[in-house]
């Protein structure tokens, strides 16, 4: 067997992974931007319980907010005040855990929003 002898500038180049050279130190991974959320032609918000994926436990999720993600945080956060629980802002969609489609679909009232319920 004979193996083929590559410089450290070689291997650096092939890896895409490293973690440690000696060269630089540690190399942090580039991170990803955030996502912002896009809106759906009609201009409607969608209310959507889901349990798929998650043990039968219901999530509301709203799409259709063309907001930064920054701005989704912030309404994410009324929302879960609101509804006394908790939720995230994932791919530029809102979910807040628990079936609190009435609470959820009274403040987006409140604040002008347009919405529709969708799925089943």
């Amino acid at each position: 067997m004979t193996s083929k002898k590559i410089s450290l500038t070689d291997w650096q180049q092939q890896s895409s992974t490293l973690v440690y050279s000696t060269d630089n130190g540690t190399i942090a991974a580039d991170k990803p931007e955030k996502t912002s959320g896009t809106a759906f032609s009609d201009g409607h918000l969608r209310i959507k319980r889901e349990t798929k994926g998650r043990n039968g436990k219901a999530v509301i999720t709203i799409a259709g907010l063309a907001e930064s993600h920054d701005k989704l945080t912030e309404l994410a956060a009324l929302l879960k005040k609101k509804c006394g629980c908790g939720g995230s802002v994932k791919d530029g969609i809102i979910e807040i855990q628990g079936d609190q489609r009435e609470v959820i679909s009274q403040e987006l009232t409140k604040l002008g929003y347009k919405f529709k319920f969708a799925g089943g």
